[in-house]
């Protein structure tokens, strides 16, 4: 019997925490995992190979059955080959997370039945005041989450406050009888909506260099995804006007970085461009790309302060509890948080973790927040965290929890804006 087969005898019979509650077919999947991996050592490397595909095209569900790649009984080869499943698959599982989803309106007759059809497909809910028996029209084809909202609105004469909602929730607003229809005015990009909302020309006479047009845009993001680390490629853009001149950013550096908030769903930017050299009406279209980290779905982590574990580990993060120690009257918990292949999520964004909910439960049940915390640590795959509580003299019996995505992944969209008026 090789290391690994005697690995997965063991493993078999102990099988996932989670494997009782797996679908009928799970025990078949187990079985071609638990072979599969066998075959991870076998002696012909095309069977190698197969076996590594073969666990790939098997899908995200059979991360539950796959051994720790650092397990001494794996062979170096089959753990280099564990380490490259896992990657792929976590990279898959993170992808359909943050995937644009689609609301179906096909049975709505009112604005009523239409936010509760979008919340249901999004889990976005909504804060409306309006009456909701007004008609609206359904639609037979599934829609993107901004071009559903966007439909819905501009039949009811509404607009969206996002200084009024958070993280869950948009705030929707009697419409400025002014304000062109939603639909028309923005682009769809992936999980994105842009609208350009001013255009502004300057002539400087004593530095003509220092003229310009600056095209104001607001980009807005479904509000279960905060993207990190927001930024426009300035190489990418192409402006074209409606008389064929071809505008230059102006931009002073490789990159338009938009900044970003988990409790707002939307960002503003412009795009600083040459003015334009010959008599034009308007900017015929605008081409770029949106290049960004998007985090996967949140999920909860509970460490308790005084015992073990000391560490929980899900997806690709793992959250160690490293000390905990008096600090004046107060206690600091000092965290430390990885992520595997973390893709520039902790170089220079970071703020999306100081953003993640924390706090303690007491032994009573009662929640504790905490007072303050500090950055004591930072490398490409690790951030340590220390956090000031008030736990009294005594910490044993409070639990932390830490509500974190567990992946991130790159995501890139292009975008095309048409027809801007020019003044």
């Amino acid at each position: 019997m090789n290391r690994i087969a005697g690995l997965l005898v063991i493993f078999a019979m102990v099988g996932p925490v989670s494997a009782q509650d797996d679908a009928p077919n799970s025990d078949t999947l187990r079985d071609d995992v638990l072979e599969w991996i066998n075959e991870l050592d076998a002696d012909a490397a095309a069977t190698r190979q197969a076996a590594e595909r073969s666990l790939i095209e098997a899908g995200a569900e059979t991360l539950s059955w796959l051994p720790e790649p650092d397990d001494p009984r794996l062979s170096p080869e089959a753990a280099d080959r564990i380490r490259r499943i896992v990657e792929v698959l976590r990279k898959q599982q993170a992808a359909r997370e943050v995937a644009d989803i689609r609301i179906d309106l096909a049975d709505v007759s009112n604005l009523g039945e239409a936010l509760e059809a979008i919340s249901r497909d999004s889990g976005v809910e909504f804060e409306c005041n309006s009456d909701r028996t007004q008609p609206v029209d359904p639609v037979a084809t599934p829609l993107t989450f901004w071009h559903a909202i966007d439909l819905v609105l501009d039949q009811a004469d509404l607009d969206i406050n996002f200084y009024g909602g958070d993280r869950e929730t948009l705030m929707l607003t009697p419409r400025d009888e002014k304000r062109p229809d939603r639909v028309g005015a923005a682009v769809y990009a992936g999980i994105y909506r842009i609208e350009p909302t001013s255009v502004t020309a300057r002539r400087i006479l004593r530095q003509p260099s220092l003229s310009g047009l600056n095209v104001s845009m607001e980009i807005a993001w479904e509000p279960r995804i905060t993207p990190i680390g927001l930024t426009i490629p300035v190489d990418e853009i192409a402006v074209t006007l409606d008389s064929g001149q071809r505008l230059q950013s102006q931009a002073s550096s490789e990159t338009i970085d938009v900044a970003t908030a988990s409790d707002i769903a939307f960002s503003e930017f412009y795009l600083p461009l040459e003015l334009p050299a010959a008599k034009a009406n308007k900017i015929q279209r605008i081409g770029g790309v949106i290049q960004a980290l998007l985090p996967g779905r949140r999920k909860r982590f509970t460490v308790p302060l005084v015992g073990t574990p000391d560490a929980v580990s899900i997806d690709a993060m793992t959250v160690k509890r490293l000390d905990v120690r008096p600090n004046g009257p107060l206690h600091e918990v000092r965290l430390s948080i990885t992520i595997e292949n973390a893709d520039r999520a902790l170089e220079s964004h970071r703020q999306w973790l100081m953003d993640n909910e924390i706090f303690l439960v007491a032994p009573d049940d009662t929640r504790v927040d905490h007072l303050g915390f500090q950055v004591f640590r930072q490398t490409t795959e690790e951030l340590g965290i220390g956090y000031l509580f008030d736990v009294g003299d005594d910490p044993t019996g409070y639990q932390l929890k830490y509500l974190s995505p567990t992946a991130v992944i790159r995501n890139e969209v292009p975008f095309v804006l048409q027809e801007i008026p020019l003044p």
